[in-house]
């Protein structure tokens, strides 16, 4: 007689290749979809699930933790954790994992992409085009700013941060960075660890790389946005509310920084309104990891993750 297959809760689709493999291993406690669960539905779906994959809009605590007595692991889709309790989950004997690793060179390409793309008007220039708005060339037209040889900022010196750093080196710039320590393993004379003021003041352009913490909540407000050039730009893909949303559509306004680009937002999927009314951002819908191979990638993570603890075995990626 086959043995009864482990009960796992999905709470959102995942690229086929993760589900077809879900589907032959596990006995899903729903049907999962694109959008995300409400409140009662993540309940519900949790209530006999030995394991669950969440990603960063469910919020895992305590009240979720009791619904589910059975649970032993939560695989969060994502490098970062934020979204979970760490604290109840460690309590309760349930173990936390994440995706570290596999999602990094696709968010320092969409990091470049964006910088690219604020720096040269890229979005403005598209739209022109397909408006049938533009009618020729002229020399003054769409200006943006230089990238080669500028200094870039990088804001928390972790996976990403160093990949994007790795990828400034073609682009011959010298890197300014922030870390808690220094980090001596850094050998290129091109990167400096300095004092995020001095980084902010110095810097062309600035790169937001930290994992969202109470310490790093709007690490980036109105007195650090004042101390940055008014021909530099900042670009964030790590978490929204790193970046106080409400003093950027302010200093946008009144020209300092020059401009911003943006892949992640205070309040999903929600824009503040104040950055709907200044067109010197570019904004993204949160796209840093999407790669077909990359979100594939995430996913055969979390289950790795999951077999291992329902195996009796440490967890590879565990955070608690």
């Amino acid at each position: 007689m086959a043995l009864p297959r482990p009960r796992l809760y999905v709470s959102r689709l995942l690229p086929e290749p993760v589900m077809a493999r879900i589907r032959g291993a596990y006995a899903l406690t729903h049907s999962p979809g694109d959008d995300p669960p409400t409140r009662e539905a993540l309940l519900a779906g949790v209530r006999w699930a030995e394991a669950v994959i969440v990603t960063l809009t469910e919020r895992i605590d305590d009240e979720v933790l009791r619904a589910a007595p059975s649970l032993k692991i939560v695989a969060n889709y994502a490098v970062g954790y934020n979204n979970i309790d760490v604290d109840a989950a460690r309590q309760r004997g349930v173990v936390a994992t994440n995706t570290p690793d596999v999602l990094t060179d696709a968010t320092a390409d969409l990091t470049w992409a964006l910088l690219c793309a604020v720096a040269r008007r890229v979005p403005e220039g598209h739209a022109l085009v397909q408006s049938g708005g533009w009618t020729g060339w002229t020399p003054t037209q769409l200006l943006g700013a230089e990238i080669a040889g500028q200094t870039l900022g990088i804001i928390g010196m972790g996976r990403i941060g160093r990949a994007v750093a790795e990828r400034a080196r073609g682009f011959r710039m010298p890197v300014l960075y922030t870390s808690p320590r220094p980090m001596p393993s850094l050998s290129d004379p091109a990167w400096r660890r300095v004092e995020l003021d001095e980084l902010l003041r110095s810097a062309d352009f600035v790169s937001l790389h930290v994992p969202l913490t109470p310490d790093t909540r709007h690490l980036v407000g109105r007195r650090e946005l004042a101390l940055m050039r008014p021909t530099a730009y900042l670009i964030n893909t790590s978490r929204g509310p790193v970046l106080d949303e409400g003093a950027l559509a302010d200093a946008l306004r009144e020209g300092r920084p020059a401009g911003a680009a943006l892949d992640v937002f205070e309040e999903e999927p929600k824009l503040h309104e104040g950055l709907r009314a200044v067109a010197n951002v570019v904004t993204l819908p949160h796209l840093g990891s999407a790669t077909l191979k990359t979100r594939v990638q995430m996913g055969l993570v979390c289950l790795a993750n999951i077999e291992a603890v329902l195996a009796g075995r440490t967890a590879p990626n565990q955070v608690t």
